[in-house]
């Protein structure tokens, strides 16, 4: 009898515990390390990187043939101060870095306060030795630039560009006074001369400074808006992009128009420019709006290698510098992003979204390309998510990001050829919690949306059990983003992926909807006709998104929930105004609500379609549809968010509460749009969590 009872309360004590052992909680899934701004050095084998542990930032470095991640700084509070444009000096002894603002926001190098600090925050430009010591601040500011013999930092203070030693021996000063908002800075090969970008409001002008004697040189000036310089390799000459300076008689707003942009050479013998490229005349050829946009390098062989879209999905091409025949680099069906020019200007490195499988166009794999041939080869293949890739030293090696759909994001290293072996360098620093949970592997899915264009997206689908679950659509932001079926390489979407598995773990089957205007599935896709605040033509993909589980036979129509942030709260707000129908509750954060007011009727030359432009704006305003909105809601934002208008939400609260909808809200004060701090971070994604749980676990509407 009573061993009986022992054998009992030892197996009721050892299920107890397995269970709690077993429990995901999302601490654990979002206690992983996020990698970002992965850059190397020009001699040695020498890497850099930010690492965000839990809020905590800070720079590490590695090097030499084991690559061991090591601190060179020691950040131990989580402040919400953002580490940014990380750099390495040519001879691999110092790293430079920006501490503060928030890089994402419209407004990059404004200070932010998440911590509610009582100091006014700076957005500073640093030094530290690779080998360690003491950081150095080299003065505020932002966007550095080291000079090519290691000894100058150049960055931007407030539309000026300044200049400090590496090692801080002197007081930061400016380098030279040139109207406008000056910057794009780049050093020519051998440091003797800077060309820079001079904003001037309507246009702005390419300047190549020398010294402070000599007058600034203004490259082919005319009445236009040139951007992206780059140097030939012997600095002789120049190659930017040229568009349209901002004017004119006042045209549609609802309707798409093309965006041209040229390819210009100026010589520094003349200054005069000669066009080599200018863009086809067509939407697809507008100025194109994915990562790095023109990707603009001058490479070897007298190429000039660039993006543009104008085949109807993002591709590289090269041309002889001074104008010719143009070749395509990159054919086929799939986007480039995350471009790099080898140092010795042979070749480009970049992810992509094609490869072996044929659901790779929800996954990035690492690919190379000569200058001068079409002869693309695949480094990387398999279920994976490899992204920024990085020339190391020689170019014999890169470094890379890597991810699957249960480890997160980790620095990653790998010979220079096709298929090599890849080792991971960083993943000691995942907690083995997290290694060891059980997550669930998206599926990629597509189907039909109300008008017939197909939508795509990752379904989390929880193992086991007959019954029919509660379902969640989840809306990215943007809207110019794509959910993959694994870790997101960007920080924002690698915490939505973690809420994503949370939320699976606690039952509920999760569909990520990558709806039109986001990338990855072509130019018609990411730039449909009639879109947001003309039409909102994409809200189609998210309604189709809640019909398609509605019908899917493990869910139960009833409970089915939606939640985005930022352009994903703007859909999330429209699918409760418009579908409360089909949509039981909803979680919309920092959302944009109102579209009206941007358009003038009274202008002294208003566009000819002003009045429709304001019709459609009010119909995809969600403040239009408060009298049908009836489904549970919970609103978040934070009052320092630099990219959404704090008052949207502040504006729909108040009208939703003259509605009587149901309600509850979350504001954080003194937080950006990006969760600068984890604590805030995690108590966002717990709050989604349990208003899910509270609405569509507990009760049927």
């Amino acid at each position: 009898m009573y061993l009986k009872k022992a054998v009992s309360i030892f197996l009721f004590v050892t299920c107890h515990l397995f269970g709690k052992s077993q429990e995901l909680t999302l601490e654990t899934l979002t206690s992983y390390p996020f990698p970002s701004s992965l850059v190397s050095a020009g001699a040695g084998d020498k890497i850099a990187l930010t690492i965000n542990e839990q809020g905590k930032r800070n720079i590490w470095v590695a090097e030499g043939s084991h690559f061991e991640l090591r601190k060179v700084t020691d950040f131990k509070e989580d402040y919400g101060e953002e580490l940014s444009g990380v750099t390495l000096s040519a001879d691999g002894q110092w790293v430079v870095y920006v501490k503060g603002g928030d890089h994402g926001a419209f407004d990059e190098s404004e200070p932010r306060n998440p911590a509610s600090l009582p100091i006014k925050p700076k957005v500073a430009v640093w030094s530290v030795p690779f080998d360690g010591g003491t950081p150095i601040c080299l003065g505020e500011g932002d966007y550095p630039l080291i000079s090519p013999d290691s000894r100058e930092v150049l960055f931007e203070q407030n539309g000026q560009l300044w200049t400090a030693p590496i090692d801080g021996t002197k007081k930061a000063a400016p380098l030279f006074f040139a109207r406008g908002k000056n910057s794009s800075a780049q050093f020519s090969p051998d440091g003797s001369k800077i060309v820079f970008v001079s904003d001037r409001g309507d246009h702005s002008l390419i300047g190549v400074f020398r010294d402070r004697k000599t007058p600034i040189q203004w490259l082919a000036p005319d009445f236009c808006r040139d951007v992206s310089p780059r140097w030939s390799p012997d600095g002789a000459a120049v190659v930017f992009v040229r568009t349209a300076a901002r004017g004119g008689a006042p045209d549609s707003l609802t309707v798409q128009k093309p965006q041209p942009w040229a390819i210009w050479r100026s010589d520094l013998a003349n200054g005069k420019g000669t066009e080599i490229w200018s863009s086809p005349n067509t939407l697809e050829g507008s100025i194109p709006t994915t990562q790095g946009g023109f990707n603009l390098h001058w490479a070897a062989k007298d190429r000039i290698v660039f993006l543009s879209y104008h085949d109807g999905w993002p591709h590289l091409y090269s041309i002889p510098s001074h104008g010719g025949e143009l070749l395509p680099l990159t054919v086929g069906d799939f986007m480039v992003e995350h471009v790099q020019l080898s140092r010795d200007g042979q070749w480009l490195l970049f992810s992509a979204n094609t490869g072996e499988n044929k659901d790779d166009i929800d996954r990035r794999h690492v690919y190379r390309v000569p200058v001068d041939q079409a002869q693309l080869e695949a480094l990387t293949k398999g279920k994976g998510i490899e992204t920024f890739p990085t020339f190391i030293g020689d170019g014999q090696h890169l470094a890379f990001f890597q991810s699957t759909a249960q480890k997160p994001p980790t620095p990653s290293i790998m010979p220079f050829k096709p298929h090599a072996t890849a080792r991971v360098i960083g993943e000691k620093l995942i907690p083995q919690s997290l290694l060891n949970a059980s997550l669930v592997v998206p599926k990629s899915v597509s189907w039909k949306s109300t008008d017939g264009k197909t939508v795509y997206g990752q379904l989390f689908e929880p193992v086991g059990g007959s019954e029919k679950r509660a379902a969640i659509v989840f809306v990215h932001g943007g809207p110019q983003r794509q959910m993959l079926s694994g870790w997101h390489y960007g920080d924002y979407y690698a915490n939505t992926y973690a809420l994503n598995q949370y939320l699976a773990s606690k039952g509920f089957i999760v569909l990520a909807v990558n709806y039109r205007l986001g990338i990855g599935y072509g130019f018609d896709f990411h730039k449909p006709a009639n879109a947001g605040r003309f039409g909102a033509s994409e809200y189609q993909d998210v309604q189709s998104a809640g019909t398609w589980l509605a019908e899917h036979p493990r869910v139960d129509a009833e409970r089915i929930g939606i939640y985005g942030g930022s352009y994903g709260g703007y859909l999330t707000a429209l699918a409760l105004g418009k579908n409360s129908d089909l949509f039981a509750a909803g979680v919309d954060i920092h959302g944009v609500h109102n579209y009206l007011g941007r358009v003038d009727l009274h202008a002294a030359e208003p566009a000819p379609d002003a009045e429709l432009a304001i019709k459609l704006a009010k119909e995809s305003s969600p403040i239009s549809w408060t009298d049908n909105w009836k489904s549970p809601t919970l609103m978040i934002h934070g009052d320092d968010d630099g990219n959404v208008d704090f008052h949207q939400s502040v504006d729909l609260i108040l009208r939703l509460k003259q509605k009587s909808v149901p309600l509850e809200t979350m504001m954080i004060p003194d937080e950006t749009h990006h969760w600068m701090r984890y604590e805030n971070q995690l108590r966002v994604d717990q709050a989604v969590a349990d208003f899910f749980l509270k609405t569509l676990m507990n009760t049927k509407k």
